[in-house]
């Protein structure tokens, strides 16, 4: 189990926050500062119980070496605009630049120290650079989920040389996980679509004993549909995972966990916008044409099958939602979800990059029980395995 921020005294404390601030930049402008935005309940809480707050983030792969774009000097001005709190900016993230960027900040001041993955100790879990870190903070508050996959030197090692605990946002991501897969209400379904079946191999064979109803979208659904002996025309498809996608069937069968293909589809003969497409039955896919979302026959269907759910885990669209009307099904269902997240009768926790855009064209983020904006972390946890990051917070 893991401490939060009620476990502490952070009077005259200086608390080191491991906070993902790996935005997405353009130009030189972050393009979304979602994950600065939901450090706020972390940063208001600790200052309001008197701590001085000390940012640790890394940015970008600069392996080890010093590198002007990636310096995170730029997204600490995003973080005094977004979070609407001055700060100071510390030219590293150990020795006399940290020490005195913290010394010179004000107790109203947040302080954002240099990227970690400037020095190649953070991602090779040095104890030297863990310990390095240590010494700038009395309590350390692990608030990135999004990073808890690696057992790096500020998510990992660290832990265990300071008091250590969960940050608001890492308590809610871990709380919303738990009540998804540790202890859920029943009946509990799940969503898995993208493009690849060997990218999600793992998570499919952990949820088939964990959930009642797996729903299959996306390219990958293909792959199952020709494994199955349809015909996808041109569609995107692992052939040779054929045998693959049948175990998996027949693993499901035998454990009780029923599976959602489409049974209808909507093809086109391109992947572009105005292309000309049109819904067909699975036996109707013509040789020249490529299934790029779940047909209205399907969307109604399995809109029911949610009807009868209670969780709902939700990792990868169910078309090739980027471009209309090929989101029609991803659009319907989240949009099914999230009426019933919003009327009680469902506990709803989605995630991964793509799963986040299409939950927000849809217009629905917000309409979620939990909507993690962590990727690799989330699709690990969905495997069933242990976060150093997350595992470390329980250590004593």
């Amino acid at each position: 189990m893991f401490k939060t921020l009620d476990d502490f005294d952070f009077s005259n404390k200086i608390a080191l926050v491991r906070a993902d601030l790996n935005v997405p930049m353009k130009d030189g402008n972050i393009t979304d500062a979602t994950r600065i935005e939901r450090l706020r309940g972390t940063v208001d809480d600790l200052m309001s119980k008197g701590a001085k707050v000390v940012l640790l983030s890394h940015f970008g792969r600069p392996k080890g070496e010093f590198v002007d774009e990636m310096s995170l000097g730029p997204v600490a001005d995003a973080v005094r605009d977004v979070l609407n709190r001055a700060t100071v900016f510390g030219a590293d993230c150990i020795g006399d630049g940290a020490k005195n960027a913290i010394a010179s900040a004000t107790s109203d001041q947040i302080v954002v120290l240099e990227n970690l993955r400037f020095h190649a100790g953070e991602e090779a879990n040095d104890q030297g650079f863990a310990a390095a870190l240590a010494e700038l903070g009395d309590v350390y508050v692990n608030d990135a989920f999004s990073a808890a996959h690696r057992a790096h030197a500020s998510t990992h090692a660290i832990a265990r040389l300071l008091p250590s605990c969960a940050g608001r946002n890492m308590q809610a991501e871990l709380e919303a996980l738990s009540s998804a897969l540790g202890e859920p209400k029943r009946p509990v379904a799940a969503i898995v679509g993208g493009a690849k079946v060997s990218t999600k191999l793992a998570v499919l064979n952990h949820l088939i004993d964990k959930v009642d109803f797996l729903i299959i979208g996306g390219g990958m659904a293909n792959t199952f549909l020709y494994a199955m002996g349809k015909d996808v025309g041109k569609s995107l498809c692992e052939q040779d995972l054929a045998d693959t996608a049948q175990n998996i069937l027949a693993k499901a069968d035998a454990s009780g966990c029923r599976i959602g293909l489409p049974s209808d589809v909507t093809v086109a003969a391109e992947f572009a916008a105005g292309a000309a497409c049109e819904t067909v039955r699975l036996d109707g896919v013509q040789e020249d044409k490529m299934i790029l979302d779940v047909g209205p026959e399907t969307t109604a269907a399995l809109a029911g099958e949610l009807e009868g759910c209670k969780t709902l885990i939700w990792n990868g669209p169910m078309g090739a939602f980027e471009i209309p009307p090929f989101d029609q099904g991803t659009v319907a269902l989240a949009k099914k979800a999230a009426e019933m997240t919003q009327a009680g009768t469902l506990v709803s926790v989605a995630g991964g990059g793509d799963t986040v855009a299409a939950l927000a064209a849809a217009g629905v983020t917000d309409q979620f029980t939990y909507v993690s904006t962590a990727g690799g972390a989330f699709l690990e946890w969905m495997e069933g395995r242990e976060l150093p990051g997350v595992a470390a917070l329980g250590d004593e």
